[in-house]
């Protein structure tokens, strides 16, 4: 990608990259998660999340087209980690209840990986002064929170419980 990181401008870049193609990856596995979801709430959760991703590569193409980026020559190798992780989960056998807990945890580590990444790109885009950039950054991140407290609460309120 680059010979050398110079310059913040450098480290935005990549940063945007990198969170184009771990969400470009998460477009691809939730609707297997969805699939493998037996409650309703966390099938309908990841369902609407998919859709909410799909919004989130289009602003990162927006992003990249008015800062003239290529956003497309970088793989997340994280974000391929931690899906490779959540199938692996999928593949083993399990109660559906019990499936359904791993498959929020699961959920909940790429989640705060996301958090992370876009914290950081809209930190960077607002200190560059990249403005549209920085709000578009901060839309998804709080998206991304807000997913997070919703798994959360459904993890805490129900779908552990009935794990036990």
């Amino acid at each position: 990608m680059f010979d050398k990181m110079e310059t913040l401008d450098d480290l935005f870049e990549m940063q945007l990259k990198d969170l184009y193609s771990a969400e470009n990856q998460l477009v691809k596995a939730l609707p297997m998660m969805a699939e493998k979801a037996k409650d309703g709430r966390l099938r309908a959760g990841f369902e609407k999340h998919l859709r909410e991703t799909q919004n989130q590569v289009e602003r990162l193409e927006r992003i990249g087209k008015s800062l003239k980026l290529d956003l497309d020559s970088h793989t997340c190798k994280a974000m391929k980690g931690l899906i490779a992780e959540g199938q692996e989960t999928m593949s083993e056998r399990a109660t559906a209840e019990v499936m359904d807990a791993a498959l929020i945890a699961a959920s909940q580590r790429i989640e705060h990986y996301e958090i992370s990444g876009y914290g950081t790109a809209a930190h960077y885009a607002e200190r560059l002064g990249h403005n549209e950039a920085a709000n578009l950054l901060r839309q998804t991140l709080e998206e991304e929170q807000l997913t997070d407290t919703k798994l959360n609460e459904l993890a805490k309120n129900y779908v552990n419980a009935k794990a036990m």
